[in-house]
């Protein structure tokens, strides 16, 4: 029984982001948005429960990425597509399955990886990268000119580049304070631009941060 329980929470974010597209598909872009997000909390409390319970398996694991993929992966893409990218042409839908292709490749890479790499994520988690899609949505910022594709873009890239990010579970590489105050100062910006940000604020200074904090280590380390 005690096994089920991850597994059941692990299925419920695939159910989320399920629900996702097809909220997409009926233009309900908000409620759309908002699945994602409450995938995000099932997704964080799988792996939780299941270490709490002592039942992680390889099986979960699997489970985990391939829901994952629907509702960080699939999900943001459509989402991101139908909210503005479908008036880019070809463009747009480089940029909608460049997010999906992104995300199965970091998430297969993660799969890989996971007991060599500790401390830190290599490239964007894909659940931080389908939430910045979903937060700027909610956000009711407007993107002018090309701005919004090439956003997409450069969060797919993220997901796939060895820019590395905090897991939040053990000691995390040296934080550049530098790097540390610009992204608080595009943060109060964005938020200055829009009160509704926060959500997206939070995500996209997570995205930035790391950027520039692996930025200026590689850096440091070349003078």
């Amino acid at each position: 029984m005690k096994k089920l329980i991850p597994n059941v929470l692990t299925a419920f974010n695939l159910v989320l982001g399920m629900l996702s597209i097809i909220a997409t598909i009926n233009g309900q872009l908000t409620f759309a948005a908002i699945y994602i997000l409450a995938a995000l909390v099932a997704d964080g409390l799988d792996g939780r429960v299941a270490r709490y319970f002592e039942v992680s398996s390889e099986f979960g694991k699997e489970l985990d990425s391939l829901c994952d993929l629907v509702s960080f992966g699939a999900a943001p893409a459509l989402l991101a597509y139908v909210f503005m990218l479908k008036d880019f042409g070809y463009l747009g839908v480089f940029a909608a399955v460049m997010f999906a292709i992104c995300g199965a490749l970091r998430l297969a890479r993660f799969n890989v990886n996971t007991s060599k790499v500790k401390g830190h994520f290599v490239g964007l988690p894909i659940p931080a990268g389908g939430c910045l899609v979903a937060t700027f949505i909610l956000s009711g910022i407007m993107p002018l000119g090309y701005i919004f594709p090439i956003m997409i873009i450069i969060f797919a890239y993220l997901m796939v580049s060895s820019v590395r990010y905090p897991d939040f579970k053990g000691k995390y590489e040296k934080i550049n304070y530098f790097a540390l105050g610009i992204t608080g100062a595009v943060s109060i910006y964005i938020l200055y631009l829009s009160i509704q940000s926060v959500g997206f604020v939070i995500f996209f200074a997570y995205a930035l941060f790391g950027l520039l904090n692996t930025w200026f280590s590689f850096m440091g380390k070349q003078t």
